[in-house]
């Protein structure tokens, strides 16, 4: 057995983790179609036959891929801990993060652009998907709930179409970026712009939460 081999096996977390990282960027890279499993095995220094057997067929590994990527930006957003601000400051916290956090993480972008494409079939069935979403949709509702109750946000605000609404206007700014700095003749990825935007959505949505 090759010794990088018998040190994979002697640390299966560890090679578990590294295939998975070697997976999403390259998923985030080619797609699914596109994404090779000798790549992944390369990236992650591992045998390719450890990728079978850690995570199954190609289809299984990037669902792994997939749910991996949410979990690790619905962490994130959990740590924020918006229960510990003001109900403004906790949704300005909020859209700066979620528009932060695409900004240093552009794979996540391709990635769901990739999922989308094929109609979201391996989310459809992901309870982890699923699970990690929740909490969020809970701290989106309590942070609504104060805002009403300290009489600073209005009554009937849906927090699933808020969340929505926050994460078009940050996905789709860099999703589209290279196309509307094209067009409007503005390079739209400086740090000033994103900054300005940021600003932007930030007092557009707490003004649109107002009473």
């Amino acid at each position: 057995m090759p010794k990088a081999q018998g040190r994979h096996r002697r640390d299966p977390e560890a090679t578990r983790a590294s295939i998975l990282a070697s997976a999403q960027i390259e998923f985030a890279e080619h797609g699914l179609k596109g994404g090779r499993i000798d790549r992944i095995a390369d990236r992650a220094k591992a045998n390719k036959q450890l990728v079978y057997y850690y995570f199954g067929g190609k289809e299984d590994l990037y669902r792994a891929a997939l749910e991996a990527t949410y979990a690790e930006i619905r962490a994130r957003e959990t740590e924020l801990d918006l229960s510990a601000l003001s109900p403004v400051d906790a949704m300005k916290r909020l859209i700066e993060f979620s528009l932060d956090y695409l900004n240093s993480h552009r794979e996540f972008i391709r990635l769901l652009a990739d999922e989308n494409a094929q109609g979201a079939r391996h989310l459809h069935d992901s309870e982890l998907a699923q699970r990690t979403n929740s909490p969020l949709l809970r701290l989106v509702s309590e942070t609504l709930e104060r805002g009403v109750e300290d009489g600073v946000f209005r009554k009937g605000i849906d927090p699933l179409n808020l969340y929505i609404s926050i994460a078009g206007m940050t996905y789709f700014y860099f999703a589209n970026g290279a196309t509307l700095s094209a067009i409007f003749g503005r390079d739209l990825d400086r740090t000033d712009s994103i900054v300005a935007y940021r600003d932007h959505i930030v007092s557009m949505t707490i003004n649109g939460l107002r009473v």
